[in-house]
């Protein structure tokens, strides 16, 4: 595999990851306030439907973006009404969400567009396009570190470099301020918490909504920048691997980013067979490329990474002590 292979591969992880890597923030923010959200996949689903017939109606991606997360909001309500206010079972709260979402996400689209649960191709100011970083062009031609700002760093949507300044962000937000000094520690002893003077319930809104505003950004990334409009089921899975991730990182941001570009950099290997089979020597099939990345959700699930554990009170609903 030559170096410009390995580039184009990288380029593509990055592409790749970006919505594994929202989703894994969002449940990071949701989880580590003690609240499970199996619904990632319904959020980001639904926000890319949400995101695909705005932006194609309005001819504008970051309208699309705002409808989007406003479809995800919606959906992280209905989750935190379930889990915190009812106290319901969060898990089963967040499968209902997938399938709700798989469902009507296909009826809205066929109904406003007749193409098969499909939104109309996006172009032009419709999608977030490429950017093009400062001095990418003139760096091309240095030796090794030129072609790999200009291949890989330089030339994705804004939506990637947000990602991962995202990730910058919530380690901040966690590790450096008040408010995810409490949000970690509603994950581990809500009623100490309590006692304290701050509300549990209003904590756990937050995170929900926080989650619900990174999947929105996940989705709207599938449907305005990695594809061209919605597509029926077009996440794939990739909420399930988000949380894989997730478990994969230990609930932390950083090596969250790590966990996301090590599943896209999976997901990248299965668009290129022909370099798989170059590198091992061995004819591959197709679709044993295209599950490796779930291969590797069932490895990390299954434990064989090594124990995570998770936040204490995490999928338990908190009643006050009267």
């Amino acid at each position: 595999m030559d170096y410009g292979t390995l580039l184009q591969i990288l380029d593509s992880t990055l592409r790749l990851a970006t919505p594994l890597l929202l989703a894994c923030l969002a449940g990071l923010y949701s989880e580590r306030s003690g609240v499970f959200d199996i619904g990632l996949e319904g959020k980001m689903l639904t926000a890319a439907m949400c995101a695909g017939a705005v932006a194609f109606y309005t001819g504008n991606a970051w309208v699309g973006a705002i409808a989007g997360i406003a479809g995800s909001l919606i959906f992280a309500l209905i989750h935190g009404v379930t889990s915190i206010t009812f106290r319901g079972n969060q898990l089963i709260a967040g499968v209902a969400l997938n399938f709700l979402a798989s469902g009507m996400t296909v009826l809205v689209a066929q109904s406003l567009f007749g193409q098969g649960g499909r939104t109309p191709p996006l172009e032009g100011a419709a999608r977030f396009n490429p950017i093009d970083l400062p001095f990418a062009d003139a760096l091309r031609e240095v030796p090794i570190i030129g072609p790999f700002y200009h291949e890989v760093i330089s030339g994705h949507s804004i939506l990637v470099y947000a990602a991962f300044a995202i990730v910058a962000l919530t380690w901040w937000v966690l590790y450096r301020t008040r408010y995810g000094l409490r949000l970690r520690a509603v994950g581990e002893n809500p009623a100490a918490v309590d006692t304290a003077g701050v509300s549990v319930k209003g904590l756990r809104f937050s995170a929900v909504m926080i989650t619900g505003i990174l999947c929105g950004l996940a989705g709207a990334y599938m449907a305005t920048a990695l594809q061209a409009g919605f597509g029926k089921e077009m996440t794939a899975g990739r909420g399930y691997i988000a949380l894989a991730a997730l478990i994969f990182a230990k609930w932390r941001p950083v090596q969250a980013m790590y966990a996301c570009l090590l599943f896209g950099f999976f997901q990248a290997l299965a668009l290129r067979p022909d370099v798989v089979e170059a590198v091992v020597q061995v004819k591959v099939p197709v679709p044993f490329l295209d599950a490796l990345p779930y291969i590797l959700t069932v490895i990390v699930l299954a434990g064989f990474i090594g124990k995570a554990i998770p936040p204490r009170a995490g999928g338990e609903p908190y009643v006050k002590e009267r």
